[in-house]
């Protein structure tokens, strides 16, 4: 073996020195073919070796894609270091991302650190900034077309539609009175009143689908009445829009009506082939694939042509190549699972990459600082005004005249109002085209801003005005019944916590209420696919509940913030046990996890950014997860927390005593026995019990209760095949502690646990 390694050596060397002397050789007669030929002059002959490494790497530094890499790099984390706030203030992230668009433009980074802004984002790079952001955006709406149902349009459009359109019509005739009074110090030279009085009309009627989808997600208002009404609003909104638009931008290019008649025509057209031609075809591609799970790379590069040729087309035939995006996701196979394959292939590399560039290039265009006037402010506020009084008010008059409730009317209108992303793209375009001024374009997006932002406080403050009518998460009940709330992740960890919620109320019949409740990341949902998922999600343990006979109430939230909105949920409904899984600490993986018994899976990145922001504590030796340790501090009910291990029933429980601080678990165990007739063995671990007159009568008083249920061992040593004959074990928190503390040998033999902690 030695000398195999030594001959390998040997060869290794002997390989690299003579071809070494090789190429030598070469170079060194090379040289003399130079004679007789004219050599250009080196750049820096007489220049030292350090000058020629510090101006070759200024010029890789300020090379195109240098340069380029080096603002996608900035942006995105500015972008999403300001997305985390908003959505910490409870606002939608896509509010930060435009935010942060603004301060790396002239208004703030450009006025203050004009030097970093000169190198950062100098003008000559703006156009391939620009390029990647517009294919960006073409990603983009080619997803708001996948994400519109128009199957939910023709079941529930009817007052939707009226709604939808009558929040059209009132801010677009408000847009085009409000040209007639700013047409003449705003209108670009050359531009037509009409021109810029269909765009003013059209910024002022906006409404961003997207943004005003999440937002129902995030309020858990899409399973409402008004859920759904709104929704359909803003789809058909968003469809008539993109429709007005091109005829817009038609006319705008055409320079007159009568020249756009001819584009409109072709896009007419295009629109029907669409529709009766390539869906179709699409339709029958995407029933090939039924059943498979996944989408082959020939089928991908087929719906990537046919978004590419679409926008082409809409592009040369003059009404944006964004429409043709919108238009090739709206076709596409209305096949839920397809399109989630689909929009899973697109959305990363679209809104965390390409997106947050084109709020940048906007923020680059914005130059907050040619406001330099009161009267601009003035001027400034009158269009916000506008855009709110148009769309707010024109949204809530005409659901309060179709006989909705004062609270459900103004809800629509301020889910309406919202205007988002959806409002830059339309505010870009007329800037594109020369009908909005520099002026005019800042004081547009600060109402695009604005507009957004109040969505949130504004549902806040009519659900304070109208807080007699509760919420369905804050539905009152029985203040006499015993009330069990299981929070899960997975079908299968909700079966198993209904099990166990049925072993502790199996005999109370009417004297009980469960909840199964799930919350998950808003950003892994989608709108058009949001009830399938729920129906999944919750199919396991409708199934279970049907199995047990039981009666439980499901509750789906989407969230941002899944702890807090846990803890929330939790305090307000004053349950009596709250029972989620167990999590695995940040610990788990490493040397430190080992000694603390965690040794299963890697760290988790996640748990270690927590402890960066605060949330967490890199000194805590806790065995529970940062989430269940603030679940455990901030909830006001008692916790049970399950580490599974197969568990179906609580027939024979183990509860080990380990200080009679722990003996509230006994209420635990004679809930059990009473609704379950579970044989409870206590376990004496302190020898503490026997000292105890008080808490042995009250063990001999369930043994009359229910005889030969409960069982007080006082044995020091527990075998491991005791542990393994159990369904069950019973255990505070600190006890549980103590056994990781510990390495205790149970450990490995241990059954189904569920940690009891009391607040």
């Amino acid at each position: 073996m030695t000398m195999k390694k030594y001959r390998n050596i040997i060869f290794y060397v002997l390989t690299i020195a003579f071809f070494s002397c090789l190429m030598y050789w070469f170079f060194i007669e090379g040289k003399t073919l130079e004679t007789g030929e004219k050599i250009m002059p080196g750049k820096a002959e007489d220049a030292t070796m350090w000058d020629t490494f510090s101006a070759s790497f200024l010029e890789n530094l300020h090379h195109p894609l240098a340069l380029l890499l080096a603002q996608v790099v900035t942006i995105i984390l500015v972008a999403k270091l300001f997305g985390w706030i908003c959505v910490k203030l409870k606002q939608p992230s896509v509010i930060g991302e435009m935010i942060a668009g603004i301060v790396l433009g002239p208004s703030l980074v450009g006025l203050y650190f004009p030097e970093f802004s000169a190198f950062m984002f100098p003008k000559e790079s703006l156009p391939n900034l620009q390029f990647l952001s517009q294919i960006g955006l073409i990603l983009f709406m080619y997803i708001v077309g996948m994400e519109l149902d128009l199957s939910v349009l023709r079941k529930k459009a009817h007052d939707a539609v009226v709604i939808s359109h009558a929040s059209i019509i009132f801010p677009f005739a408000l847009g085009v009175g409000l040209s007639y009074f700013i047409y003449k110090e705003f209108a670009p030279d050359g531009i037509q009143f009409s021109s810029f009085a269909l765009f003013i009309a059209i910024a002022m009627s906006i409404t961003a689908f997207p943004v005003l989808a999440r937002i129902v997600q995030e309020r858990n208002l899409h399973k409402t009445k008004i859920g759904t009404i709104v929704i359909t609003c803003a789809a058909a909104d968003d469809i008539t829009a993109w429709c007005i638009l091109a005829a817009v931008i038609a006319v705008v290019k055409a320079g007159s009506f009568s020249g756009s008649i001819f584009v409109i025509l072709m896009a007419i057209v295009y629109v029907f082939l669409m529709i009766k031609l390539v869906k179709p075809f699409l339709t029958r591609i995407a029933e090939s694939q039924k059943g498979k799970g996944f989408i082959n790379k020939a089928l991908v590069a087929v719906f990537f042509l046919i978004l590419i040729i679409s926008s082409y087309l809409t592009e040369v035939i003059g009404i944006h190549a964004l429409f043709g995006a919108f238009m090739a996701g709206a076709i596409m196979p209305e096949n839920i699972k397809f399109r989630n394959l689909f929009i899973e292939k697109v959305e990363d590399i679209a809104l965390v990459l390409l997106l947050p560039l084109f709020f940048v290039f906007t923020g680059l265009r914005t130059q907050i600082g040619l406001l330099n006037d009161p009267y601009l402010w003035k001027i400034g506020g009158l269009i916000i005004l506008t855009a709110v009084i148009g769309k707010f008010v024109g949204s809530a008059l005409t659901a309060r005249f179709l006989k909705l409730s004062w609270k459900d009317s103004l809800t629509i209108g301020a889910l309406m109002n919202t205007r988002g992303l959806t409002e830059l793209i339309v505010l870009n375009i007329g800037y594109d085209l020369g009908v909005l001024g520099p002026e005019l374009f800042a004081m547009l997006v600060i109402m695009a801003l604005f507009t957004t932002f109040m969505t949130g406080p504004c549902l806040d403050m009519i659900n304070y005005f109208f807080r007699g009518k509760k919420s369905s998460l804050e539905e009152e009940e029985n203040d006499e019944k015993y009330k069990v709330l299981l929070s899960f992740e997975t079908p299968e960890s909700g079966s198993t916590l209904l099990k166990l919620a049925d072993n502790f109320t199996n005999k109370m019949n009417g004297n009980k209420s469960v909840t199964a409740m799930n919350i998950a990341p808003v950003d892994e949902l989608h709108t058009f696919d949001i009830e399938d998922y729920e129906k999944e999600l919750f199919e396991a343990v409708i199934d279970t509940s049907r199995e047990l006979k039981l009666e439980v109430t499901t509750l789906f939230k989407a969230s941002t913030d899944i702890e807090n909105d846990l803890i929330s949920i939790t305090n307000k409904g004053n349950y009596d046990l709250l029972l989620i899984m167990l999590g695995k600490s940040i610990y788990e993986g490493t040397l430190l996890g080992k000694l603390l018994g965690f040794t299963t899976k890697i760290i988790n990145p996640e748990k270690l950014l927590n402890t960066v922001k605060g949330k967490s504590y890199i000194f805590n030796t806790s065995p529970f997860d940062d989430f269940t340790l603030s679940i455990l501090d901030r909830t006001k009910t008692p916790v049970g927390i399950m580490m599974d291990k197969n568990f179906e029933s609580a027939d024979r429980i183990f509860i080990p005593i380990f200080d009679l601080n722990d003996f509230y678990l006994v209420e635990y165990a004679k809930r059990l026995i009473n609704n379950h007739d579970s044989q409870v063995i206590i376990l004496d671990a302190a020898g503490q019990i026997r000292k105890n007159t008080e808490i042995r009568e009250l063990i001999r008083n369930i043994e009359h209760i229910a005889p030969n249920h409960i069982t007080l061992y006082n044995e020091r040593t527990i075998e491991k095949d005791f542990l393994l004959s159990q369904d069950l074990m019973l255990i505070s928190s600190k006890s549980w502690k103590n056994l990781i503390d510990t390495k205790s040998l149970w450990l490995s033999d241990i059954p189904s646990t569920l940690i009891v902690s009391n607040p």
